[in-house]
């Protein structure tokens, strides 16, 4: 195998967050862009599991984002060590928050329909709650920590982005959040996120090899 093969979906916030940490270690891969709603019967086999991303290396297979990012923060020291100790802390945590209580309001907000009895607005005020906590530690720099792009930043961005989808003109109003709409706006905007949004054809068995990043 002479690259990484990675298996991704361009639109999920966990697929998103391992392209970004690959993109900036200019890690380059066999990228494998799948639909969630045709999974190939390989990637299936790798990882029951089903969810991208999944990146398979040499030796191993990694099939959660958070291991794929600190698997290229071990092999490329892409944030050059820029936090003190208790920002690395506060990262951990606030990356398990949006991993877990964050997304789990998000997708009943979003997807209210698709839950039984989920209250779209509670969960839409849950998920403002979380990111209003955020706002009160957030720099006035570029990104949450200053002008330094972290851990943190590409780990929660994609995930507020997707808060902001579901309904952009309410949030763009939000006054609360001032900060956050920047830092959102800074990685929206950013060439790094236009690099790890490029659009490729759907793979399938016998596909004709592309990469990651595209050039």
């Amino acid at each position: 195998m002479s690259y990484p093969i990675l298996y991704s979906f361009k639109r999920c916030p966990y697929a998103m967050r391992a392209r970004m940490a690959l993109q900036l270690a200019e890690i380059k891969c066999e990228i494998r862009e799948i639909r969630l709603s045709n999974k190939p019967e390989h990637m299936l086999e790798i990882s029951p599991k089903g969810t991208v991303p999944i990146l398979i290396l040499e030796d191993k297979i990694i099939d959660e984002s958070y291991d794929i990012v600190n698997w290229v923060i071990e092999k490329r020291n892409i944030f050059n060590n820029n936090l003190r100790s208790d920002q690395i802390n506060l990262t951990e945590s606030l990356i398990k928050k949006f991993d877990e209580a964050f997304k789990h309001h998000l997708d009943r907000y979003k997807y209210a329909t698709r839950y039984e009895n989920a209250d779209s607005e509670f969960h839409r005020s849950e998920c403002l709650k979380i990111l209003i906590d955020l706002e009160a530690i957030a720099s006035n720099g570029k990104w949450i920590f200053g002008e330094n792009l972290n851990k943190l930043d590409i780990s929660i961005l994609p995930f507020i982005r997707q808060f902001r989808i579901a309904n952009p003109g309410w949030f763009d109003s939000l006054e609360e959040i001032s900060k956050i709409k920047k830092i959102l706006n800074n990685y929206l905007n950013s060439e790094e996120f236009k690099k790890i949004m490029f659009k490729y054809d759907e793979w399938q068995l016998g596909s004709k090899p592309v990469y990651f990043p595209s050039t």
